[in-house]
């Protein structure tokens, strides 16, 4: 599918059932929701490790994600919007530049670093934040999380939710080590590319990229909030 329809499907269509699941959070049972956060954040993640497609990957570290969401609903519903709103913004970026630079598999990546070095910096930064690597704004809610099932007797399932995360944070750097200190084979013998002018309108990246990479030390704030 496009690229325009995938940011669609892993953004606008889980706003109504987080919203559901917000609504129903007294209601829903511990056990079923941990079952759920498990298979969905290991799926997410082995799935991931072996893909060359951008919209594969982001694919499955959508199912990871929806796995952090759905832990916290019945503990803190609260911290399930903000993890999404998180999760929205940070994938937003990424969707963007990728659609910006028609960049569809990893070895176009590797490309990209001839066309655009900022673009490909955003990539690789935008990525490691949807990873959960501190100190940028997806390591928020992953720490807010895990904090929350410790507060509440449930360290075996924190230990389990960060180990996955690793999965997660693997894949993300194995593309941003295969695009970057690795060269993929080309029949190109030119690495340089003819630079046109842009047509298409860049205007949200850099407040989407700001949002997504440099939040973390709003974290106090937020815990008020939440």
């Amino acid at each position: 599918i496009p690229l325009s329809s995938g940011m669609i499907l892993l953004t606008w269509q889980k706003i109504a059932p987080t919203a559901l699941l917000y609504q129903i959070s007294p209601s829903l049972n511990m056990e079923i929701l941990i079952l759920l956060a498990i298979l969905s954040t290991m799926l997410g993640g082995w799935g991931g490790l072996n893909q060359t497609q951008m919209r594969k990957v982001l694919a499955y570290s959508s199912i990871a994600h929806m796995g952090w969401t759905v832990i916290i609903a019945l503990i803190n519903p609260n911290l399930t919007i903000l993890s999404l709103m998180i999760y929205i913004m940070t994938t937003l970026t990424l969707f963007m530049t990728l659609n910006l630079s028609s960049t569809t598999k990893i070895k176009s990546i590797s490309n990209l670093w001839n066309k655009s070095t900022p673009m490909t910096m955003i990539v690789f930064l935008t990525m490691l934040s949807l990873g959960g690597l501190p100190p940028l704004t997806g390591f928020m809610p992953k720490w807010l999380i895990l904090q929350e099932l410790i507060i509440n007797n449930n360290p075996t399932m924190a230990i389990i939710m960060a180990l996955s995360a690793l999965l997660n944070l693997f894949f993300y750097m194995r593309i941003i080590y295969v695009s970057s200190l690795t060269m993929f084979p080309t029949s190109n013998n030119s690495k340089h590319h003819w630079f046109f002018s842009q047509t298409k309108t860049t205007n949200m990246i850099p407040t989407l990229t700001t949002i997504s990479s440099m939040l973390l030390p709003l974290t106090p704030i937020l815990i008020i909030m939440t």
